[in-house]
């Protein structure tokens, strides 16, 4: 016999406030979690997250499991209030196609069904309803509303079992809830013999089944298995949470080597750069000392040579004077290398001159030196600046202008200094032809690669920064720049 199971449970008083609940808590509840976790460490916050999580989700699995099992348990209480309906009444409401009240014989021979057979072990009470919802039977013999409401009889009368936890909540259940146990309340429809209509309504109570026991056994083995996955995730996370930490001291011990490491290369660089200005001074003063002995010792020489050679002119013949003129001309160029070479090496005494004053003096000198025209161009300069560093802007302007002049024949000279955030340029350009600068870098005698050579390492010898740039065409620019900031900082 096809019947279906229809259940209203309890379980949707569980669900509904626990929903609402989470949903108005949602807005407010991450960060008040978070607060309290916020000092923990990482192992720990993620457990207690995840079993915050899990214990939600494993909630919702039992509370769906528990529904499962009551829907299940409401199917076969309907099955079983089928067979026994068919089984034990159909002979006794046959009256009914007929009849709108039972025969008391009728009445006493179900009477006695509860009594004396098996019937009763699983039957606590019996009621049974005409289509109109008129009550003809009740096992319990008390007053009864004799017309029922019409929802279950009404899906009974389409050949539903229609079966429900009863909340047991009406007078008519006062035998009923005499029992103080959870019924299962079945409508069964019954049938005329033969043609198979519907004459009544059977509705008994069944005692639920054993349930309750299944219910704590669903939720022991969720709660089992859910401790069972939070500790494995645990020790899972724990032994990445150590690793993480081992890493982490490492990193720290790192970072403080390389701290202690970045303030020995300080003061390295301090010491390169203090070095590097001494150098610089010592690297002047062996200039100026060679000038000197160079105008003092073969210079001099040479005085003595050209007057000798005057006093030996005036004896020699005539046909002899061609040769001693020959001499006296090459002893006459040599000394005016050498005097040249010797005004090269010693700087003026540039000490108490200011940066503007000491490029208007390198320009001057040159100026006159080589007969032709620098324009010069200074912005704002500092006032003080150590003599190392005066020493090599001298030093790198007066090369760059000897090449502009040997090279680019004196045209377009030009030199500009200015000071911007802290950075000085020094720039020193002509418009002559210009050259390609691999020229230099592969010619390893030319003179000019020695003058770039040695313009460069003076200025990258004070910590700054030395550009060439020069292509065919298009002149020659020779810029240097220093950070100020650093020179203060060192001196």
């Amino acid at each position: 016999m096809a019947t279906e199971a229809k259940v209203e449970s309890n379980s949707k008083t569980f669900v509904g406030p626990a929903s609402a609940t989470l949903v108005e808590a949602s807005d407010t509840w991450p960060r008040r979690l978070w607060r309290p976790l916020a000092g923990l460490n990482r192992s720990t916050q993620f457990i207690l997250c995840a079993a915050l999580i899990m214990g939600l989700h494993m909630a919702f699995v039992g509370s769906l499991v528990s529904q499962q099992i009551r829907l299940a348990a409401a199917h076969s209480a309907g099955e079983g209030a089928a067979i026994y309906m068919e089984a034990y009444l159909d002979e006794y409401v046959q009256e009914l196609a007929t009849a709108s009240t039972l025969k008391p014989e009728s009445v006493q021979a179900i009477d006695d069904l509860m009594k004396e057979t098996s019937l009763k072990q699983h039957v606590l009470s019996i009621k049974i309803w005409l289509p109109d919802g008129r009550n003809v039977y009740s096992t319990s013999k008390l007053p009864v509303f004799y017309y029922h409401p019409a929802g279950p009889i009404a899906a009974a009368m389409q050949g539903k079992v229609v079966t429900r936890l009863s909340p047991l909540d009406h007078d008519e259940h006062a035998y009923e809830r005499s029992f103080g146990r959870p019924l299962y309340e079945t409508y069964v429809p019954l049938r005329e013999l033969g043609s198979g209509r519907i004459i009544a309504i059977g509705e008994f109570y069944e005692m639920e089944h054993e349930i309750g026991s299944i219910h704590q056994q669903v939720w022991a083995i969720i709660a089992a298995a859910t401790l069972a996955v939070l500790l494995l995730l645990f020790l899972i996370v724990r032994r990445g949470d150590r690793i993480i930490e081992k890493q982490q001291a490492a990193l720290r011990q790192q970072m403080q080597d390389q701290q202690a490491l970045h303030l020995q290369n300080a003061a390295l660089q301090l010491r390169v750069n203090t070095a590097n200005r001494e150098f610089a001074t010592i690297n002047e003063l062996t200039h100026r000392r060679l000038g000197a002995d160079l105008h003092d010792g073969p210079a001099q020489l040479l005085t003595l040579i050209l007057l000798r050679l005057d006093e030996l002119a005036d004896l020699c013949k005539t046909g002899q004077s061609d040769a001693l003129e020959t001499v006296r001309n090459a002893a006459q160029e040599s000394l005016r290398e050498i005097r040249g070479i010797s005004r090269g090496l010693a700087l003026p005494e540039i000490n108490g001159l200011n940066l503007d004053e000491l490029l208007k003096l390198v320009v001057q000198r040159h100026e006159q030196r080589s007969e032709t025209k620098v324009e010069l161009e200074l912005g704002e300069l500092p006032e003080a600046l150590s003599l190392p560093y005066k020493i090599c802007i001298y030093r790198l302007v007066q090369e760059a202008l000897n090449n502009a002049f040997h090279h680019a024949g004196g045209q377009g000279q030009r030199v500009s200094a200015d000071t911007k955030n802290g950075l000085l340029e020094i720039q020193v350009k002509d418009a002559g032809a210009g050259f390609e600068q691999t020229r230099i870098d592969g010619d390893g005698a030319h003179r000019s690669r020695l003058g770039v050579v040695g313009m460069r390492y003076r200025v990258e010898s004070l910590g700054g920064t030395f550009e060439l740039e020069s292509a065919p065409g298009q002149g020659t620019r020779v810029t240097a720049r220093f950070d100020l900031r650093d020179v203060n900082d060192n001196q």
